[in-house]
């Protein structure tokens, strides 16, 4: 008897390498890799699985492995066979990139010019470009700087140049008008230009201004001082380049990904210059850290320009894929996940630009067929089309806080959002006094400042939780409005009444509704969870220092969001806004740094 794909998965060996998850049409669907096998794709079959790896195991036929030496040959072999089978449920990144990029081509005498496609031929590629305006002003600026051949067949002796010469835009090199080294040299300054290099370039053009000025010709010092202008003008700082003002080339990668809707946000940074920002979409089945990992794999090829460091969002085996980029791209590149700093802060934009893309992704979804099964499952009078659930997250009974998120036409609305941290407990877990109060706080401040009632509560737990929730909706004059919860082990639906408990087939499209908005409650909930501890570490820190106790501390982390705020502020201000002497600032400084 053939075995199912569970006891396939159970009979793994736990030798490090590749799994393949192969559905009926024989067509591998995805390819992962374990340090572990068995352990591994066991975690697929368990009960309390999420929604998209519901999905995936619902489509898995059988299930082949390849056995690898040690962890990086996996990582390798994972890479080639995404490559190799573009298996629906990995991120998959197309040759074209979403965004046009600048080529130098591998050429005696390189062409330069804008495109969408990567072709590995030794051409060097800038960017990519998300902003068009910006990418023509450095084509404009190239163009008017330097004598580059225009041609686009590949170039051939003549004995006349072409009209480009006349005018002053080419070179002519087809004519032997210029040397094979006199032109790189410009391809050379072209480089420089769009790693942001300019300071070189720009004050060779104010000498040649000065230079035509004292020689009276002021036609010639009026287009110098044009080309100085463009020149200032494209290299202009932005505001997120004040965080960067050491130099150095650094990419930061951060990924943001609800139910299998993924996005990657990258930002390039050249000589301490932003020079590209942009956004990748996929939906997939991983989760952040397996997803990001072979998002890099596949994001950089020997024809980008690589960076010397590469600061990501969530952890990944970072040791395996410095190595991977040093032996396949010939780049050292330091990868790392920063926790506070400057680093820290431009990857958190990286991190809100991948968020704002999820949501705006989550909210064009059409959920009308969701939103319809989940009346009828429910037996509500109308269409849920305003969603509020509520968890509950904490940590040895410390840190208790509880998340509200809101749900609008089936898709996720964050103005909606609020977090509770719980008073009432004293130190216990508790559960159900946690819903009591979160439940309690939101309705009461609903009914007070006439907000809009929700079609349906969902509450992330059992009979219990529902139960509670219910006494005090019924005491506060809310007993019209439907509670349900959602028990994790096998997804089942719980009821405020005495209907029985139900259990659906994951692929219903009401029940992923539902598992949607628990996952979403769950996340918000450990976030806020995380942040109140990051919030107590910070006080412990400041009352570690000589002359800070717990007033000062307080205040301190009233008038400022963090401690990274505080310590690139001027002393003046710090003491002018929090009443510490200098002297104390000087032992925080010492202390925090």
């Amino acid at each position: 008897m053939e075995k199912t794909p569970k006891e396939i998965a159970h009979n793994l060996p736990n030798n490090p390498g590749v799994y393949m998850m192969i559905d009926q049409q024989n067509k591998v669907i995805y390819v992962g890799k374990a340090k572990k096998k068995k352990k591994r794709v066991s975690q697929y079959f368990l009960p309390n699985r999420d929604l998209k790896t519901s999905a995936l195991v619902n489509k898995i036929c059988k299930i082949d492995h390849i056995i690898t030496g040690n962890d990086y040959e996996a990582l390798v072999l994972e890479n080639n066979l995404i490559k190799k089978y573009n298996p629906h449920y990995n991120i998959l990144l197309k040759d074209g990139k979403s965004y046009p990029v600048i080529r130098i081509t591998h050429e005696d005498f390189p062409k330069v010019f804008k495109t969408r496609r990567i072709i590995k031929d030794g051409s060097l590629y800038f960017g990519p470009f998300p902003e068009i305006n910006k990418l023509n002003q450095y084509l404009g600026l190239i163009e008017d700087l330097f004598m580059l051949r225009k041609c686009s067949i590949p170039l051939r002796k003549k004995k006349q140049p072409c009209l480009y010469y006349h005018i002053g835009k080419c070179s002519a090199p087809c004519c032997g008008r210029v040397s094979k080294e006199e032109y790189n040299k410009n391809i050379s300054k072209i480089k420089k230009i769009l790693s942001g290099n300019i300071l070189e370039l720009e004050n060779q053009i104010k000498s040649e201004m000065l230079l035509a000025s004292e020689n009276q010709d002021y036609e010639t010092a009026v287009k110098k001082r044009d080309l100085l202008f463009s020149l200032q003008d494209i290299s202009k700082p932005q505001m997120v380049e004040e965080f960067n003002k050491k130099g150095g080339n650094k990419d930061y990668a951060a990924i943001e990904m609800r139910n299998p809707l993924c996005t990657v946000s990258i930002m390039q940074f050249r000589e301490g210059k932003l020079i590209g920002k942009a956004l990748y979409r996929a939906s997939t089945l991983g989760d952040e850290s397996e997803t990001l990992s072979s998002f890099l794999l596949q994001y950089y090829d020997e024809s980008l320009q690589l960076p010397s460091e590469l600061y990501v969002s969530h952890e990944i085996d970072s040791d395996l894929i410095s190595k991977y980029f040093k032996e396949y791209l010939n780049g050292n590149i330091n990868v790392f996940t920063p926790t506070d700093g400057k680093d820290f802060r431009i990857l958190r934009m990286a991190l809100e630009n991948a968020k704002e893309d999820v949501e705006k992704r989550l909210k064009s979804r059409d959920n009308t067929e969701a939103l319809q099964t989940l009346m009828d499952i429910c037996s509500l009078e109308k269409l849920p089309t305003l969603i509020e659930g509520f968890d509950i997250a904490q940590l040895h009974g410390k840190y208790t806080v509880a998340s509200l998120i809101s749900f609008t036409d089936g898709n996720p609305n964050p103005s909606g959002y609020r977090r509770f941290n719980i008073k009432s407990l004293d130190g216990k877990i508790d559960d159900y006094q946690s819903i009591r109060e979160a439940v309690y706080r939101r309705y009461t401040r609903v009914l007070a400042e006439n907000l809009k009632i929700p079609d349906l509560i969902m509450i992330d737990g059992g009979k219990g939780q529902v139960n509670v929730a219910r006494e005090v909706l019924d005491s506060i004059g809310l007993a019209t409005t439907p509670v349900v919860g959602l028990a994790k082990e096998y997804e089942t639906i719980v009821f405020d009444d005495d209907r029985a408990d139900l259990v659906l087939d994951h692929s219903n499209e009401g029940l992923r509704l539902l598992i949607a908005v628990r996952d979403e409650c769950h996340r918000f909930a450990t976030s806020a969870n995380q942040a109140m501890r990051s919030k107590d570490v910070s006080f412990k820190l400041l009352e570690s220092v000589s002359g800070i106790g717990k007033k000062r501390s307080q205040k301190i982390m009233e008038v400022f969001s963090s401690l990274d705020e505080l310590l690139n502020l001027p002393d003046e201000e710090i003491v002018s806004k929090t009443g510490i002497s200098a002297k104390i600032i000087e032992q925080l400084r010492k202390r925090l740094s």
